[in-house]
């Protein structure tokens, strides 16, 4: 006896005969193909996030902070409009002028301990990794399936431009990388 089912099917009847290939059934080349699109568009609006939220301005960050930065010495001012941190700045001195440390590390030697905000390289060159794998097995068991991985650095020491290193809530030293 053949049961007829038309609640969820767009075809007019579909029946419990044997299973054969139906002409709704997406080819693998089809399934592929929206996979990669729906991949592709994903990876555009993490890269349009990366590149929308990655920075702010020195202009900016004063903007926020207006009274911090009028009570400032012109020398100072000067110097976090340009973006630029300077031996004797108070963390929230640097701040306005660089913007949050990517990365800090506390340095302990025989003088005590030394607090380093180190920003990194502001190249963004992310890498890309796409996979595809097919898979099928005995009977109906077929498969398919994409991965993609993003990166945008390995957080290690060498990307770091600059560190700004604190002794006694000043700033005592800043490093920066020196191009060869």
């Amino acid at each position: 006896m053949k049961t007829k089912f038309r609640a969820f099917f767009p075809s007019p009847a579909i029946t419990s005969a044997p299973a054969t290939a139906s002409a709704h059934a997406p080819t693998p080349a089809s399934a592929l193909f929206r996979t990669l699109t729906i991949a592709a568009a994903s990876l555009l609006l993490l890269c349009a996030g990366f590149v929308s939220g990655c920075s702010s301005s020195p202009g900016s960050r004063i903007k926020k902070n207006q009274e911090l930065f009028d009570s400032l010495p012109p020398q100072a001012q000067a110097s976090i409009r340009a973006g630029k941190a300077e031996v004797g700045f108070t963390p929230d001195m640097v701040r306005l002028a660089l913007g949050e440390p990517d990365r800090l590390y506390v340095r302990t030697s025989e003088r005590g301990s030394t607090e380093v905000w180190a920003y990194a390289a502001k190249s963004f060159a992310p890498s890309v990794s796409l996979g595809l794998g097919f898979g099928a097995g005995m009977g109906r068991g077929a498969g398919m399936g994409t991965g993609i991985g993003i990166s945008t650095g390995g957080g290690d020491r060498a990307d770091d431009r600059m560190r700004v290193l604190f002794e006694g809530g000043k700033v005592s030293a800043i490093e920066q990388a020196s191009t060869r």
